[in-house]
């Protein structure tokens, strides 16, 4: 049975990741008292007899319970945003390539991928691997995603008593989709240039909906960023021949005049669930590539646990829907 302490049990990832955990009969999760979480003696008591240590806490904090780890067969596993271009850890996207998912499977320090970012990642970099897309393009992208994403504080402020309750015809404030992270420096912006590979860092607009999860990231792609003139079923057979095998990652066939929900997108399809789908929309004249997560699933809490079962060399879907 492999021990697994969660640093930061309290927050929204970390309390996904026990609940999965708890569901196990292959896992002990060690578990800290209330009044010592804040404990360095016995946060690296508790690090060090794991075998592996999520680490679900804000960067400054990640990286100081990081360096409590002296065993060199604990592994850990960092949510935030702290170790994610730090070239001493991995990566954890395994969908990257095999040799990403080799990578996984032998480290001890993964840096688990921020959720905007794997929406991003998924969709761009196989258009960037086959060529069709250079690495000097310029791309702009937005994402839609729910307010748990936000963390307790924001979380608190959309479920307080009446917030999300209105009358036909009132328009909230609250209810309106809110572009944020307006300095254009999104925390994810590192990763996202640097697992793509891009030169040039991308116009990425980060939009808050007044629902609790789900995400659809959309990047749009003109023919004119493109190696060669091709339409969307051919970015479509490129990122399908990606993903082909892929446990998590599906493609969805092209469709010239999308049926989807009444003609619209619906970013919670893979909610509760460790999946990513990805579409592709468009004609021959302008394009886009749309993923959809669950921003607490494939974007947190279920990207930690397969990348925590392949680095126990455990089949990756174990405890994932």
């Amino acid at each position: 049975m492999f021990k697994v302490f969660v640093d930061g049990e309290a927050g929204t990832t970390g309390l996904q990741i026990y609940e999965r955990l708890a569901k196990r009969n292959d896992i002990e999760v060690l578990r800290i008292s209330q009044e010592l979480r804040k404990d360095l003696n016995e946060r690296k008591r508790l690090i060090n007899e794991s075998d592996v240590t999520f680490l679900c806490l804000p960067d400054a904090a990640a990286i100081e319970s990081a360096a409590l780890c002296e065993n060199p067969n604990t592994c850990v596993i960092d949510a935030s945003t702290a170790h994610r271009v730090n070239p001493d850890w991995t990566y954890g996207m395994p969908e990257l390539s095999t040799a990403q998912r080799e990578a996984i499977a032998k480290s001890k320090r993964i840096a688990n991928p921020g959720c905007h970012a794997s929406g991003f990642i998924l969709g761009v970099y196989p258009l960037i691997a086959s060529g069709i897309l250079p690495k000097n393009a310029n791309l702009a992208a937005y994402s839609i995603t729910g307010y748990s994403g936000g963390g307790k504080k924001l979380i608190a402020e959309y479920e307080e008593a009446a917030a999300l309750s209105h009358a036909a015809g009132e328009s909230k404030a609250i209810m309106a989709p809110a572009p944020y992270a307006l300095a254009l420096a999104h925390k994810h912006l590192p990763e996202m240039k640097k697992y793509c590979e891009l030169e040039n860092v991308p116009f990425f607009n980060p939009v808050l909906g007044p629902y609790y999860k789900g995400m659809a990231v959309t990047v749009a792609i003109f023919p004119n960023m493109l190696t060669k003139k091709v339409g969307p079923e051919a970015l479509t057979e490129i990122l399908a021949k990606h993903y082909d095998g892929s446990r998590f990652v599906k493609v969805m066939p092209y469709e010239a005049a999308p049926v989807l929900f009444n003609g619209r997108l619906d970013a919670t399809v893979c909610n509760d669930t460790n999946n990513a789908r990805i579409q592709v929309f468009g004609n021959e004249n302008m394009m886009q590539v749309t993923t959809i997560i669950d921003n607490l699933g494939k974007g947190a809490s279920g990207a930690a646990i397969q990348n925590m079962n392949i680095a126990l060399g455990l089949d990756e879907s174990i405890g994932l829907a």
